[in-house]
C-alpha cells in the first residue's frame, strides 16, 4: 500500500499555541537528556545505550519529571527515536555527531499512531486535526490529491508558522500518462533540456536564489547590525534582532517555496506526454562538494550554488515518482558507461569536453548540435538500443533501477520495525532446539 504525505497550515489561537509551544519544549529537553545519556554513559562507564534501554527507562523518567506523564507516550517513543536515528547516521558516516539543541533549531515532534495519537477530522481539504495529550482541536488549511487512512503526524514550527506533516496509507494511486518516449538532461544554463529524437525543447532555469540574492544580503546585512544571543556570554537576542532574523528566513522559505512549485508543474507537464523517461544518473551530493583547497574555489562554490537552485536531485526525484505511480518508466543511464555529455547520439564517438562548450560538434561524422540536447538524445537512444557502439539496457530495466541503495548502508529502521522486533523478542521460541528431528 504506497504512502503519501500531505502538509496542512495550522491556525492555532493563543491558547492553543501556548500548549504547543509547551510541548515543543518539552520534546526538546527529552531530545537532550537521551543525548546526554547515551553520551556520558560511553564517555565515563563505556556503556552503549540503545533505543530499547531508553524506551525502557521512560516510565521511571515520567516518576521524577511528572509533566511528562501528560504528553503521549508514543510521541516521546517517537523523540528518542530521533536520537537513535541520529547516531546511526554518524556511525554510517552520513552524518556528523549528535549535537545538543536549542529550541531555535527543535522543529517539532512526531505522533507515530493515527489510530492513538492522534485524530483527523477532515475528507482530505481543510478540517480539524485534535491532539489528545493537550486536548486541544486545531484548525487546520490544505489540500491533499490523495487520501486514505492516516499513519503519522509531525508537527512542525518553521518561520513562526505551525504545521502538520501527515502521512497517509492510500489504497491505490493512478495517474494518467502520455504515450511518448523523451530523453532528458538536467543542467544549470538551461535546467531541462527535453527530445524525444525529433522535436527538441529547452527550459531555462528560474534562478530564484540568485534573483533574490539581493534582498538576502540587504535583509542578512541588518540582521548583523542587531544584538544576537550568544550562549557563551548568557547573551539574549534583542527584539530587532528576532524580526530582522524573522525577514531572512521569511525570504528563504519563498525562494524554497517557489522552486518547489516550479518542479512540481514541470515534472507534471513532463508525465502528461510521456510513460518513458530516460536520464542521466547524477551524483548531485558528490557534484555539489567543495573544491580542495587551491583548486579554484570561488569558482566551484559558484558552480555549486547554480546546481542547488535548479534543484537537481528535486527535479529527477520528481519525475520519477510521477511516471511511477501512471506505472511508467524512469531509467537513469550511467553515466560513467554512457558519458551522454561526452558521446555523439549519431555515430556513438566520444570526445572530451570542457564546461565551457556548449555545442557538439563531432569530429567524426560532423554532426552539430546543441550540447545538452546531444547529451538528451543519447540518454534516449541508449535506452531504445539505437545508439552506435553502446547497446542498450531497457530489456533487462525496470522502473526502480536508478535507486539502488549505496552498498554498506543499513537501514536503522522505523516506529513500525521496531514494533515487529520487539515483538519478535516477546514471543517465546517455538519447539525445543535440543530436541532431534525425527526422519
Amino acid at each position: 500500500m504506497p504512502t503519501r504525505r500531505t502538509t496542512f497550515r495550522l491556525y492555532p489561537t493563543n491558547s492553543q499555541e501556548q500548549k504547543l509551544r509547551f510541548c515543543r519544549a518539552m520534546h526538546k529537553e527529552l531530545y537532550n537528556w537521551a543525548l546526554s545519556n547515551r553520551k556520558t554513559q560511553y564517555q565515563k562507564f563505556g556503556n552503549k545505550v540503545d533505543y530499547y534501554q531508553q524506551q525502557g527507562s521512560l516510565p521511571a523518567f515520567k516518576e521524577v519529571w511528572t509533566e511528562y506523564k501528560l504528553l503521549n507516550a508514543g510521541s516521546l517513543q517517537a523523540t528518542l527515536k530521533r536520537v537513535d536515528f541520529a547516531y546511526q547516521r554518524f556511525f554510517q558516516g552520513l552524518g556528523k555527531y549528535p549535537r545538543f539543541k536549542s529550541i531555535r533549531h527543535y522543529s517539532g515532534w512526531t505522533y507515530p499512531d493515527g489510530r492513538q495519537c492522534f485524530k483527523l477530522h477532515t475528507t482530505s481539504v481543510n478540517g480539524y486535526l485534535e491532539l489528545g495529550d493537550l486536548g486541544i482541536q486545531v484548525q487546520m488549511r490544505g489540500k491533499a490529491r490523495v487520501w486514505g487512512r492516516p499513519t503519522t503526524c509531525t508537527i512542525v514550527y518553521r518561520n513562526n508558522k505551525w504545521y502538520a506533516s501527515i502521512t497517509v496509507d492510500v489504497p491505490s494511486i493512478e495517474r494518467e500518462l502520455g504515450i511518448g518516449a523523451i530523453g532528458i538532461d538536467i543542467g544549470c544554463n538551461a535546467a531541462l533540456a527535453i527530445t524525444d529524437g525529433e522535436t527538441h525543447q529547452l527550459i531555462k532555469a528560474p534562478k530564484f536564489l540568485r534573483k533574490a540574492e539581493t534582498r538576502i544580503k540587504h535583509a542578512s546585512k541588518s540582521k548583523r547590525r542587531k544584538r544576537a544571543p550568544n550562549r557563551k556570554s548568557k547573551t539574549k537576542a534583542s527584539r530587532r534582532w528576532k524580526k530582522a532574523a524573522s525577514r531572512v528566513s521569511k525570504i528563504i522559505a519563498q525562494v524554497a517555496n517557489q522552486r518547489q512549485n516550479w518542479v512540481h508543474q514541470v515534472a507534471v507537464e513532463i508525465t502528461r506526454s510521456n510513460s518513458l523517461v530516460a536520464t542521466e544518473k547524477l551524483e548531485v551530493k558528490n557534484m555539489t562538494r567543495k573544491a580542495k583547497k587551491g583548486k579554484r574555489r570561488r569558482q566551484k562554490a559558484g558552480l555549486n550554488k547554480s546546481i542547488l537552485d535548479v534543484g537537481f536531485g528535486m527535479l529527477k526525484s520528481a519525475i520519477k515518482y510521477k511516471v511511477e505511480e501512471g506505472d511508467g518508466q524512469f531509467i537513469e543511464v550511467p553515466t560513467k558507461k554512457v558519458k551522454p555529455s561526452q558521446t555523439c547520439p549519431k555515430c556513438g564517438h566520444q570526445h572530451p569536453k570542457t564546461l565551457d562548450e556548449r555545442i557538439h560538434q563531432c569530429s567524426e561524422c560532423g554532426y552539430q548540435q546543441n550540447r545538452d540536447i546531444a547529451s538528451a538524445e543519447v540518454c534516449l537512444y541508449w535506452v531504445k538500443g539505437t545508439l552506435p557502439g553502446l547497446g542498450t539496457n531497457l530489456v533487462g530495466a525496470d522502473g526502480s533501477s536508478s535507486t539502488s541503495s549505496p552498498k554498506g548502508r543499513k537501514s536503522c529502521g522505523g516506529m513500525k520495525q521496531l514494533a515487529q522486533k520487539k515483538r519478535q523478542k516477546s514471543q517465546p521460541a517455538v519447539g525445543d532446539a535440543e530436541t532431534p528431528t525425527s526422519a
